[in-house]
């Protein structure tokens, strides 16, 4: 059974910092491009950061210089460090796991959810 447990989500003030983690189990973590997914009240859920197997990161326009998205594949677990936090980043923020079998098809997965509410 696959899981995506997100977790460090909560308050913070704007400027501030959060650190999100997600723990992958059931799939083979190293093999999978992983991001991170928000959606605000009202809005369409956007892409906010991946990354891929190999370690390559690509960042939405609006978090570049200060979201940092990792992932430890020994603990097969994500990150997003967000500093400089705006009250425009409040949104349940999702994780994803992304596979393409040998057979070229997709497979994806996506966690729950952890709340991230920035205050002014």
């Amino acid at each position: 059974q696959v899981q995506l447990v997100e977790s460090g989500g909560g308050l913070a003030q704007a400027g501030g910092s959060l650190r999100l983690s997600c723990a992958a189990s059931g799939i083979i973590f190293s093999l999978n491009v992983m991001a991170w997914y928000r959606q605000a009240p009202g809005k369409e859920r956007e892409l906010v950061a991946v990354i891929s197997s190999g370690g390559i990161t690509s960042y939405a326009d609006s978090v570049k210089g200060r979201f940092t998205i990792s992932r430890d594949n020994a603990k097969s677990t994500v990150y997003l460090q967000m500093n400089r936090l705006k009250v425009e980043d409040t949104a349940l923020y999702y994780c994803n796991a992304d596979y393409t079998n040998p057979s070229n098809r997709k497979i994806t997965y996506w966690g729950q959810g952890t709340q991230v509410t920035v205050s002014s």
